[in-house]
């Protein structure tokens, strides 16, 4: 990263990082779940973990949209120094940096099957799901504009995470061929690569 380089990270690819930990994550204690009675039973249980599901589903899908358009909007075009990062590193970096969140996460929604039952599971899962959708709507606008958003990587925070915090100015933006990410964060092909 000589002469004024940034390393880049791509924008979809940690909103996609936490999409599979959550989903499974989700999964695992709603199956967990579904064996406790709980205190409201299994059918009330596994109602309200449906209306979670699409609660969080849509909450972490829709969220902050208008802040990616207009860092998408200004994103400036990326220099010939600076450094784009691998799609394994940023997983990586995301997943380290909230292990003990999804941790936390996992616990809360099998504590809570004690109460209603699946329903936290539900819920996490959805969120997850939710990340894929944010993901897959970032690789549509990718594709519209011909362009690859990509977002300093010091400016992620020690977790990885917060493609819009605070910190986020800008965004920069590359041709859709840069980098080993298709559009929306997802591995590229190995015929796209060659």
């Amino acid at each position: 990263m000589s002469r004024g380089g940034q390393g880049l990270a791509r924008v979809a690819v940690v909103v996609r990082a936490g999409a599979a930990p959550m989903w499974w994550l989700g999964v695992v204690a709603a199956g967990i779940g579904i064996l406790v009675p709980g205190l409201t039973g299994r059918r009330i249980g596994v109602l309200a973990g449906a209306a979670l599901f699409i609660v969080g589903m849509a909450v972490v899908a829709w969220g902050r949209r208008k802040r990616y358009v207009a860092l998408a909007q200004s994103a400036a075009r990326a220099g010939k120094h600076d450094v784009l990062q691998d799609r394994h590193v940023t997983v990586r970096n995301w997943r380290r940096g909230h292990r003990w969140w999804l941790l936390l996460a996992f616990l809360a929604a099998l504590g809570s099957a004690f109460a209603v039952p699946v329903a936290g599971g539900l819920l996490l899962a959805g969120c997850g799901v939710g990340l894929w959708l944010k993901a897959a709507w970032l690789g549509r606008r990718e594709r519209a504009g011909d362009a690859l958003l990509w977002v300093r990587v010091d400016w992620l925070g020690g977790n990885g995470g917060g493609p819009v915090g605070k910190a986020v100015k800008a965004y920069r933006s590359t041709g859709i061929a840069a980098g080993d990410a298709a559009p929306g964060g997802a591995r590229r092909r190995a015929a796209a690569l060659a």
